[in-house]
């Protein structure tokens, strides 16, 4: 029902109203949503919800401000999930916008602070009629500000404040974004605002998908003729791009408000916005410190139709509030901890180790000889022992805190694995900064998206990584590794001046060094040790199923992965090991061992050559040897290669470790060709928690013995991982009918499902992902890991594939991995893929296989149906029904570990193959 000073009004009423409003014509929207009413003389339209709600008492309402030039029509889904969840939601239509008043006035951002403060007097939202109604104000572009405004002048009623690309400060040092900068141009102002809708048209492209038609119409049913248009001139033309513009200190006021907003708040963005550029978030979550904060990969300035802000609003109401959906499956009570998953599980909990911080072996051994640390290039060999990068360290720490790096601050480290890679690292955590690591191996698009994402205050990089970030914008003072072109003399004085500048850079880790000597001479000290349960690193996951993920570690938590990682294999500062897996290159210093790194390209692991891995392996008598299966693979391949004094450097190795993508114990067993004498292991685990099971060769081979004699044709499988490390514990949630991990965590023998961990070293949480985050602990203290998998009767887990990949048909769940390790025992295929293609229960099994050329003579043929012969091998060994037998030159696989292989790229392929387009290679 209205407030008190409401005139409801009839849809067509009213002079100055857009004529031609047909909710009945706009898709997604409820015609009884639509409303009318004057307020002080304005006639507004808005959108209302309240009908949805069959009487019942909202948990509050949800006060949605669109932009420019939208209206509240983009708040359809909002208004549909929120009646859905018991919110009542209220859209309105800016005056001058959509389907409220057009009479041709100039509404400057304070009028319409002031504006929509009056309306929702009267709606009884606000002012002498509110009734304590809680509001959410959610707002969007400039109609963001426009609700932050209404929320800095309405502390009583807010409850919580929801924004999507907006901003709320605009830099006096910097412009406003090119766009606008063009669209207030006065050649352009006019005829692309007004006489056109050149501006609307723009802004409707940049949603991602394309807009349907219908719903591109109803976007642009307001603004028909110049004179719908002239708000969307006008509002283009408030924008306070500088102090002298007559909105200029209502944003001011505003934005310094914004900082005494304490409620719950949520900010979603999309990254790839031309218009609120990523300065914008970062200013926001200055002024909002405690606001979640959800990133939406691939989404852009129209967020709201390119991801699911809806359902995530939805989800975050309910953790934040209190206020949950009428029907949730049960997954509220988990997430209030009810029920706990409890139970001593088949791993005991480990009692709680004492805290030693990950650098605490440098400190430890600062005054040894002995040798730290070996990196073997192209260029030759370097070393340090451990007095020596105890010294590095401490002195790069003081010279990042002489030049202004402060604890919380978050530094990205864009330096290959090596001594300028550990020193840097080590020199941060001991500083309290926050290290964020996005290997080269994402490609340029990844890394790029990852640092944008992680949004540093610094980067220290080489050479070429200071060139990106110039060209590519990402953010933060930029340290160069290692001496500047003055510095070594390369070019003359005034053109390395001039390169510097060019590139932004700041310093160099060579004069960082240097000052830190001279502090440390003087008697300087580092700041006090940070807190063991602050913010240490943010890791960044491979990208192999989906834009990469930073995921946020603590000291405390970092330091139990050490600890894991050298309980679980037996490490000690003994026992030295070569790092052939970029992740692993830091974990001899932390613990306290004397590692080396083989000259191999990090970004391409299958790189990595024998005669490279033994030559690293003799430079330190390695214990133990860390790879990826690419990079196992391509030394095996390498080993004829070998002299007998490398073939004699491997032999003495006792141990070797293949991590980071699955691999099987046939390829594993090809290993003891070239390290003969080495217990070959497989970790199972993943960027958010390393390792979480062990399993050697042999018991890999025991456990896919007694699998096979117990199993039929079509039933479970998958690669054995092992049993869970100390302190780890497993569950697995049941699939449902339609492949979804619905059911209650079970330790059952059998039951395939999707696995959920919880351990000591366990993330603490995805770094400004706060839905992604949310849908991963949905058991407190536990983690989704999206694989899915078994337990068997002996507490050992099988992994039979990721969660996304499963394949739904007719006759049930079929999980990829097992079709795909059965497919690579027909001799010739070197890699298969399992793939579904179709409707989900009615899916058909698709095998994509790349074969050996010395096997098969059109292995390196463009991609086709596989040849007869191949084909019935293949079926035959997969004893069950296949659609098709494709054959691929290459099948594709994950940039970082060369061996995860991508199935959901070739499912879209596969479909389009056998659909008779043209699709090219995978």
């Amino acid at each position: 029902m209205p407030g008190r000073g409401v005139r409801p009004q009839h849809r067509d009423a009213g002079a100055g109203l857009v004529t031609g409003a047909n909710p009945a014509g706009w898709p997604g929207v409820n015609p009884a949503w639509s409303r009318r009413a004057e307020v002080d003389g304005h006639r507004w339209h808005y959108l209302d919800n309240a009908a949805d709600l069959d009487g019942a008492t909202p948990h509050g309402v949800l006060l949605c401000v669109h932009g420019n030039p939208t209206w509240s029509y983009l708040w359809r889904s909002v208004l549909a999930a929120g009646a859905a969840a018991g919110w009542r939601v209220i859209a309105v239509d800016q005056l001058e916008m959509g389907f409220s008043e057009h009479a041709g006035a100039t509404h400057r951002l304070a009028d319409r602070v002031r504006q929509l403060g009056a309306l929702t007097d009267a709606l009884g939202l606000s002012g002498p009629s509110w009734d304590g109604v809680r509001v959410v104000t959610v707002g969007h572009d400039w109609g963001g500000v426009v609700s932050l405004g209404w929320a800095v002048d309405h502390p009583r009623e807010l409850a919580a404040v929801v924004l999507t690309n907006t901003g709320v400060h605009q830099s006096a040092t910097k412009p406003v974004p090119y766009l606008l900068r063009l669209a207030r141009h006065h050649r352009v102002h006019g005829p692309a605002t007004v006489s056109t809708p050149a501006f609307l048209d723009v802004t409707l492209s940049l949603a991602r998908p394309r807009l349907d038609p219908d719903v591109r119409a109803a976007y642009k049913a307001p603004y028909a003729t110049a004179g719908d248009r002239r708000g969307i001139g006008a509002f283009v033309e408030d924008i306070p791009a500088d102090p002298a513009h007559p909105s200029h200190s209502e944003l001011e006021r505003i934005a310094e408000g914004v900082r005494g907003i304490e409620v719950p708040t949520l900010i979603m963005w999309g990254p790839r916005d031309p218009v609120f550029y990523e300065r914008y978030l970062r200013d926001l979550m200055a002024r909002l410190p405690h606001a979640d904060v959800h990133r939406f990969e691939g989404a852009g300035h129209l967020l709201i139709e390119d991801a699911d802000v809806a359902g995530t609003l939805v989800s975050w109401l309910g953790r934040r509030l209190g206020a949950q959906a009428r029907t949730d499956g049960g997954a509220t009570a988990a997430r209030r901890g009810e029920p706990v998953l409890a139970g001593t599980g088949r791993t005991p909990a480990a009692p709680p180790a004492a805290y030693r911080p990950l650098y605490a072996a440098l400190e430890e051994q600062a005054t040894s000889p002995a040798t730290a640390v070996v990196a073997l290039s192209a260029r030759g060999r370097s070393e340090l022992s451990w007095a020596d990068l105890a010294a590095r360290v401490q002195h790069l720490a003081l010279g990042l805190a002489d030049a202004g790096v402060r604890p919380g601050h978050r530094v990205s480290l864009l330096i290959p694995p090596g001594i300028d890679l550990t020193t840097a690292l080590f020199a941060s955590l001991r500083l309290g900064a926050i290290v964020v690591l996005a290997d080269a191996g994402l490609g340029i698009k990844g890394l790029t998206r990852a640092v944008r994402g992680a949004g540093p205050d610094h980067i220290i990089g080489i050479e070429k990584a200071m060139v990106a970030a110039r060209v590519l914008g990402w953010p933060g003072r930029k340290f160069v590794v290692g001496p500047t072109m003055q510095e070594v003399g390369y070019t003359p004085p005034r053109t390395a001046h001039t390169r510097r500048r060019t590139f932004g850079i700041y310093g160099s880790t060579r004069e960082l060094l240097g000052r830190g000597a001279v502090l440390a001479d003087a008697g300087a000290v580092l700041p006090a040790a940070p807190d063991p349960d602050s913010d240490a690193a943010i890791l960044f996951t491979s990208g192999s199923t989906g834009p990469a993920k930073g995921v946020v570690y603590t000291h405390r938590r970092l330091a139990a992965m050490r600890d894991a990682v050298a309980a679980t294999y037996g490490l000690s500062p003994e026992r030295s090991f070569v790092a052939g897996f970029a992740p692993f290159a830091l974990l001899g210093t932390a613990l306290g061992a004397t590692s080396a790194t083989p000259d191999m390209d990090v970004t391409a692991p299958a790189t990595l050559t024998a005669r490279a891995l033994a030559d690293a392996a003799d430079a330190i008598d390695a214990y133990a040897v860390f790879c990826s299966p690419s990079a196992l693979a391509n030394v095996v391949r390498t080993g004829g290669d070998l002299t007998a004094g490398q073939r004699e450097a491997l032999g003495r190795v006792r141990l070797v470790l293949s991590a980071g993508a699955p691999i099987s114990s046939a390829r594993l067993a090809q290993v003891g060709e070239v390290m003969p004498a080495a217990a070959a292991h497989t970790p199972y685990g993943m960027t958010e928690v390393l390792p979480l099971t062990d399993v050697s060769l042999e018991e890999v081979q025991a456990a896919e013995a007694d699998a096979a004699a117990r199993r039929v044709a079509g039933a479970g499988g998958g690669s054995c991982v092992g049993s869970p490390v100390a302190g780890t514990q497993l569950r697995i949630v049941p699939l449902d009918e339609v492949g979804a991990a619905t059911g209650a965590p079970t330790e059952e023998p059998g039951v395939t499902g999707e696995v959920l961990v919880t351990a000591p070293h366990l993330k603490d949480r995805y770094d400004r992902l706060w839905a992604t985050q949310d849908h991963s602990a949905t058991w407190p203290g536990w983690h989704r890991t999206g694989d899915v998998g078994h337990l068997d009767a002996a507490g050992r887990l099988w992994i039979e594939g990721r969660l996304s990949h499963v394949i739904v048909t007719a006759d049930g769940v079929v999980t990829p991995v097992q079709v795909e390790n059965d497919v690579l025992g027909v001799r010739g295929v070197s890699r298969a893929a399992a793939v579904g293609v179709g409707p989900v229960g009615t899916q058909q099994l698709v095998v994509v296989v790349e074969t050996d050329p010395a096997v098969h003579a059109g292995a390196r043929r463009p991609p086709a149906l596989a040849p007869a012969g191949l084909a019935r091998a293949v079926r035959a060994a997969v004893r069950r029904p296949v659609a098709a037998v494709l054959r691929v030159p290459q099948v594709p696989t994950d940039v970082r570990h060369n061996s995860k292989v991508e199935r959901g790229r070739l499912a879209l392929w596969a479909a389009k193959v056998l659909a008779g387009e043209k699709a090219g290679t995978p």
